[in-house]
């Protein structure tokens, strides 16, 4: 999970709010104090800290809650929007045309970004392609190449030029009649010197990017501020993207530099995939810390994975009460276009029944049941996905070896599939039920 440490210890000082039988000083003193320890713990800017903790104090001790608020929930409320405050503002990159030049130092992971952007536009419905301005590391401009491969977009380098304003040049030539956004991966160094600048400066006179995106190691700690600063001075840059937040417990100073420079995070890296990026939205990042849930981004997820299906016709046959195998398999490509099982889990309020009895090694059993499953309805006829009924002892088991799995496991996906019939039936049969699903998945209703 993201920032895990500092998770479990403000929901853990949430609960001793809830759990408390009068909200007085003294409790508000020591809640305060849990939650400096926690944020100081996770590397977040000494500055903030301080000033986070006395709005915290000041507004829990003088205001009064709102009406049908309880001092409890005030309370609580209070820390959620100033730990929401300390993020800074949030912001979206546009969909539209556009040019987006990475900067950032060694080993940040911009060229990976530069993938996951790729795909995260290739989403929205755009074309985007890829350029490799990064000259000097040997490795790069194969990494590169390697990304765009895999994520199926069009790339240009030159790993016999040393000139990295003449291969962006050529690059934006290339691409600019037949992309709509092109992404300009840079080179880094071990530190902020002289000549990475004036490089930077030169690609930035080149291509004049609509956006300038800082790329930072969720790790780096409290360099973090004076990085983001030295970056900011010498090209101005419109955003920060925070890679391999999934890794580490001390996020925090790297959260914490935008508030120092005003320059908005715009993603987060939660892992290695390219589908482990999420437009960074403060007041749901917080909410998940929290443990209260970010429906929202769930939603969003949802819908990217729906993208190119059709939803609402699945939806309306299972509503009729009819369920095939087709449907689930449908359903189980959803699910995993929305990522693993622990990153929905994350966004669901208080997770779900049991999540914090359930640990990861058996969330990833189920993950792997669930693709598992999907290997053996490969192996079913297209009749067998219509009607499961009809899949008896010798149908089981020329399915199991064709699957390359034992019988039993052909059972238990049967048995799994007459469970989510029976509900899918409930919902059929529940006309209320019915409404407020199509309404929550935006059909006519």
């Amino acid at each position: 999970m993201v920032l895990d440490d500092l998770g479990n210890s403000l929901k853990g000082t949430l609960k001793k709010i809830a759990n408390a039988v009068h909200i007085d000083s003294k409790l508000i003193k020591e809640v305060v104090r849990d939650i400096q320890r926690a944020l100081l713990q996770a590397d977040v800017n000494v500055k903030l800290v301080l000033e986070l903790s006395k709005k915290i104090e000041n507004r829990a001790l003088s205001e009064k809650p709102k009406a049908g608020m309880s001092n409890r929930e005030h309370v609580i409320h209070i820390v959620y929007e100033e730990l929401v405050e300390i993020l800074g503002g949030s912001r979206e990159l546009p969909i539209r045309k556009q040019i987006i030049m990475l900067v950032g130092l060694y080993g940040q992971g911009k060229t990976t970004t530069c993938g996951k952007l790729a795909t995260y536009f290739k989403k929205k419905g755009l074309r985007p392609a890829l350029i490799a301005g990064d000259v000097h590391r040997p490795a790069a401009y194969e990494q590169l190449k390697q990304i765009a491969d895999k994520v199926k977009v069009p790339f240009y380098g030159d790993n016999k030029e040393n000139d990295a304003v003449k291969v962006v040049k050529e690059g934006l030539d290339k691409f600019k009649r037949v992309s709509d956004v092109i992404i300009v991966d840079t080179s880094g160094r071990h530190k902020l010197e002289d000549d990475l600048i004036d490089e930077m400066k030169e690609i930035f006179k080149a291509t004049r990017p609509d956006e300038k995106l800082l790329v930072m190691d969720a790790a780096i700690g409290q360099q973090a501020g004076p990085q983001a600063k030295a970056f900011d001075d010498a090209v101005d840059i419109t955003g920060i993207v925070l890679t391999k937040l999934d890794g580490t417990a001390k996020g925090g100073g790297a959260l914490s530099a935008a508030a120092e420079v005003g320059a908005p995070i715009v993603f987060i890296g939660t892992g290695e995939h390219s589908n482990d990026f999420e437009k960074f939205d403060p007041a749901g990042f917080i909410s998940r810390l929290l443990g209260m849930g970010d429906i929202k981004s769930l939603l969003e997820r949802a819908e990217e994975s729906l993208k190119g299906k059709d939803a609402e016709k699945t939806a309306r046959r299972i509503m009729s009460g009819k369920f095939t195998l087709h449907d689930m398999y449908d359903q189980m490509d959803m699910l995993k276009g929305m990522g693993s099982l622990r990153k929905v889990a994350e966004m669901l309020p208080g997770g779900f029944p049991g999540k914090s009895k359930i640990k990861d090694e058996d969330m990833d059993s189920t993950e792997n049941k669930l693709q598992k499953f999907k290997v053996i309805m490969d192996s079913m006829t297209e009749e067998e996905m219509n009607d499961p009924n009809i899949i008896r002892a010798t149908r089981v088991k020329r399915i199991a070896r064709g699957a390359g799995v034992e019988n039993r496991n052909v059972k238990e996906l049967l048995k799994y599939y007459n469970v989510m019939k029976r509900t899918m039936k409930g919902i059929s049969g529940n006309r209320k039920m019915q409404k407020n699903l199509m309404k929550r998945l935006n059909f006519g209703v």
